[in-house]
């Protein structure tokens, strides 16, 4: 008999996880408290047009590249369509009115970075090879199974973002670019490990693509290889209770009425969720009380923009503005000097398109500014709730019109979304945007372990090992890989690849 499989919650995290014990025989049931399966992966749709919540592009996706090859092994490569971000400015960053533009691929990025600072040839080569070698020194990031450099991987996560930079790179508005892209990752001057800037640089400029009609295909995609493996994702089942014996655990109680035994149970809900849901002793104190003391990264203010028809040139790029001359210091606001910074991104509708139907616009906004709306619920949080929104609204729009002249005549409809909107929808504690804010000066200390003290109980997600679309599923492969063995695993993923 088939030992089952319980994941908590269908973000990418848990369906990845899902689609490998799935096809490892196991018989999994990925059970997600709201309508919609997805995580960050989920999308909206108002007035008959589409808007992505969380995931808006990925990388890697070339042929025999890093997440090609993921998604060949687990089997969405031809479920999914991608449209290849334009692949001499993927990126354009913008400090002060000036605009930098960054093509894919070492050399070109090498040549175009010192066509901008000519001075800075050799360290921009310097730097590059630095992103190489940390990039390349984790084996799951790189897909070289036969290596991992555990020095190199320590010692940069351990050394912050700027630290680096600055030892390596002595022209200032250089250095500025080089982290033009810092809210993919929420980054943090003298916080931010450089291993981190390392993983998302060597991801995204080897090829990015977005992913055509919405990423929630992702999701979809998915879900359909874990029933194609007789697994089934459940919706509106919302985990009240993970119940344990002495040594470990043996299923979960559902809507509080309902009891789901299983021989292993993976959590892919926000560590502290997964906690509210133990009553055991195999949890140590110490544990909760560390994991509760962890800090949350920062979360996001969203627009979401419905163009008026045939008026707004499809963007093929993300657009990077800042206020303040730095990409830095962005989380570091008041009322005054908000917003300090934003990302500006349209969503691809179909292949190719001429025009764009919507776009959105991100910019930091801590949680402390919602709180005291916590526990009402979406549409109901009260007219000084809308007022909020509405002023924040007319603020960005404002800002980022100084770079987009004219974009609110062009605007049919516009939506806007905070940090609470996002605890509502994905359970991350604050709304973070991409969970628990990683430290350099804590070390293991801001890192919550795949294992935990009960021994068939798993954690997964963006806040266990890293976030976004290469991070998650790689932890999801180390997950897995303690129910399977690494190897097993390792295997496919070479096998699906060739």
């Amino acid at each position: 008999m088939c030992k089952k499989v319980v994941i908590i919650g269908s973000g990418l995290g848990g369906l990845v996880s899902g689609v490998i014990l799935a096809k490892n025989g196991y018989k999994v049931t990925v059970l997600e408290q709201s309508s919609q399966i997805g995580g960050c992966l989920q999308c909206f749709t108002r007035r008959g047009v589409k808007f992505e919540t969380g995931m808006h592009f990925i990388g890697s996706a070339d042929q025999g590249q890093t997440l090609h090859r993921l998604m060949r092994f687990l089997e969405i490569g031809d479920k999914v369509e991608l449209s290849r971000l334009d692949s001499d400015a993927y990126d354009i960053v913008c400090i002060d009115g000036q605009r930098f533009s960054i093509p894919f691929g070492r050399e070109a990025f090498i040549s175009r970075m010192t066509d901008y600072f000519p001075a800075q040839h050799d360290n921009i080569v310097r730097y590059y090879d630095l992103v190489e070698k940390v990039a390349g020194a984790s084996s799951l990031h790189s897909l070289r199974f036969d290596h991992t450099d555990h020095a190199t991987s320590a010692e940069y996560q351990l050394k912050a973002v700027n630290e680096v930079i600055d030892s390596v790179i002595t022209d200032p508005m250089l250095a500025k670019v080089l982290v033009g892209n810092l809210p993919l990752y929420a980054a943090e001057r003298d916080k931010t490990p450089f291993s981190t800037l390392a993983f998302i640089m060597d991801f995204y400029n080897q090829s990015a693509y977005r992913v055509v009609g919405g990423s929630d295909h992702i999701a979809t995609a998915l879900q359909q290889v874990i029933e194609n493996y007789g697994g089934e994702v459940l919706t509106r089942r919302k985990v009240t209770r993970i119940a344990c014996d002495e040594e470990r655990a043996v299923g979960v109680e559902v809507n509080e009425d309902e009891f789901i035994p299983a021989d292993y149970v993976v959590s892919d809900a926000h560590p502290l969720r997964t906690l509210d849901l133990l009553d055991t002793k195999l949890i140590r104190p110490a544990f909760r009380q560390r994991i509760q003391a962890i800090r949350q990264g920062i979360g996001c203010f969203s627009l979401y923009l419905h163009f008026k028809d045939n008026t707004v040139p499809y963007l093929n790029s993300n657009f990077y503005g800042y206020e303040y001359g730095t990409p830095w210091g962005c989380e570091d606001y008041n009322d005054q000097t908000w917003p300090k910074g934003y990302l500006y991104m349209h969503l691809c509708h179909r292949q190719n398109p001429q025009f764009a139907q919507t776009g959105v616009i991100l910019s930091y906004m801590h949680f402390k500014e919602v709180e005291a709306w916590k526990g009402t619920s979406v549409g109901r949080r009260g007219e000084d709730y809308e007022q909020f929104k509405a002023a924040k609204t007319k603020r960005l729009l404002s800002v980022v019109e100084r770079q987009l002249p004219g974009l609110r005549q062009q605007i049919q409809h516009v939506y806007s979304s905070t940090p609470l909107t996002y605890l509502d929808y994905t359970g991350t504690e604050e709304g973070a945007m991409y969970g628990i804010a990683k430290d350099v000066r804590l070390g293991a200390a801001c890192r919550v372990p795949h294992r935990t003290r009960i021994p068939n109980l798993l954690l997964t997600g963006q806040n266990i090992n890293s976030h976004g679309m290469l991070g998650v599923i790689v932890g999801s492969i180390v997950s897995t890989g303690e129910i399977l063995k690494p190897e097993t695993i390792y295997k496919q993923i070479l096998e699906a690849g060739k």
